[in-house]
C-alpha cells in the first residue's frame, strides 16, 4: 500500500473563525464540503470539521486521514496486518474511503482520490 500523504483531523465549535486561522497559516483558501451534517473545510493538511456533538464525537475517535493510491488496495494490506475495516469502502465527494480499526486501538481513515464517475 502506497501511503501519499496525512491529514490533520481537527474538530471545531466555531468553524469560521478556525478558517481563518488556518487559511492565515498556511495560505491556502479553503475547499468546502458538507457530510452527514457535518461541514468540513479541508486547508491544506488540516481538515476541519463542525456539527451536530452526536456526529462530532463519533468523528473525534478518527486520529488522521490518511491519503492513499487506491483504497481497495488499503483493504486487503490493512486486513492482511490484522486491521479490522469497521466502515467502507465508501464514495465520497473527493474518492473513496473507509475507516479502519488498527489491533493497538487507533482508528484512521484512509481515502483515495479515485473519484466515481
Amino acid at each position: 500500500m502506497e501511503i501519499l500523504g496525512t491529514t490533520l483531523r481537527i474538530c471545531v465549535d466555531d468553524l469560521e473563525a478556525a478558517v481563518a486561522f488556518y487559511e492565515g497559516l498556511t495560505g491556502t483558501p479553503a475547499l468546502r464540503f458538507e457530510r452527514g451534517g457535518v461541514s468540513v473545510a479541508a486547508i491544506g493538511c488540516f481538515l476541519l470539521m463542525s456539527g451536530p456533538p452526536a456526529e462530532i464525537d463519533v468523528l473525534r475517535k478518527v486520529s488522521a486521514t490518511i491519503a492513499v493510491k487506491d483504497v481497495d488496495e488499503a483493504h486487503a494490506a490493512l486486513t492482511r496486518v490484522g486491521a479490522k475495516v469497521i466502515a467502507g469502502p465508501v464514495p465520497t465527494p473527493a474518492g473513496r474511503n473507509l475507516i479502519a480499526l488498527h489491533p493497538d486501538g487507533s482508528v484512521f481513515e484512509y481515502v483515495d482520490r479515485n473519484v466515481p464517475a
